[in-house]
C-alpha cells in the first residue's frame, strides 16, 4: 500500500470510531425515579426468605447471609402515592461479614407504564448502602432495553426504621 492509501485508510478508520463514539452519546437513555423499599410493617413489599435464625442479640434481621425477595414499587417522585412507572423485582442479600455494609443486589426493573412499558433492565452488582451514592451494573435488558449496558446510581433519599426510599439514576446504552 503507497502512502496515500494507507492515510486514507487512517482517516477512515478515525471518522467511523468518532461517529460510533458520538453515536453512543447521543442515544444514551438517563432515567430518574424512586424505590420504595418496605421490609417492615403489616404489608411488606420484601420479605426475608433464608438466614440466620433471627435473635434480638445478635440483630441477624439484616446479619450476613440473610436473604430478601423483593417486589418493590418504582414511582416518579419520592412519595408514595405518586405515579407508579414500574416495579424493582428480585433479590438482595446481606453479603458482608465485616466492615461496610453490604448487599449482593439481583434485580429486574419491570417498567409498567410511560415510554417504556413492557421494558425492562437487569442490575446485578455490590450495593455498599451506607455510601451516600452507589454505582451497580446494569447488565440487560428486554424490550426497548434489549441487550443493553449502563449503571445504576443509588442514593437513599429516606429511611423509617427498616423501610426505605432509594432514588435511582441510571443511564442505559444500547446495544449496536
Amino acid at each position: 500500500m503507497d502512502y496515500t492509501n494507507k492515510l486514507l485508510c487512517f482517516l477512515f478508520v478515525a471518522v467511523f470510531m468518532a461517529s460510533v463514539t458520538e453515536a453512543r452519546k447521543r442515544n444514551a437513555t438517563h432515567i430518574q425515579f424512586y424505590m420504595h423499599d418496605t421490609p417492615g410493617g403489616p404489608n411488606p413489599s420484601a420479605v426475608r426468605v433464608a438466614g440466620q435464625p433471627i435473635n434480638a442479640t445478635a440483630g441477624a434481621m439484616f446479619g450476613f447471609g440473610s436473604i430478601y425477595v423483593m417486589d418493590n414499587a418504582l414511582t416518579t417522585t419520592p412519595e408514595v402515592n405518586s405515579t407508579l412507572i414500574g416495579r424493582a423485582q428480585g433479590l438482595y442479600a446481606m453479603a458482608s461479614q465485616e466492615g461496610e455494609f453490604s448487599l449482593l443486589m439481583t434485580l429486574t426493573y419491570n417498567f409498567v407504564s410511560g415510554a417504556y412499558n413492557g421494558s425492562s433492565l437487569s442490575i446485578v452488582g455490590r450495593n455498599p448502602v451506607m455510601n451516600e451514592v452507589r454505582e451497580m451494573p446494569v447488565v440487560g435488558g428486554t424490550g426497548v432495553f434489549r441487550l443493553a449496558r449502563g449503571f445504576a446510581l443509588a442514593k437513599t433519599h429516606s429511611m423509617n426504621q427498616m423501610d426505605a426510599i432509594i432514588g435511582y439514576n441510571v443511564t442505559v446504552i444500547p446495544y449496536y
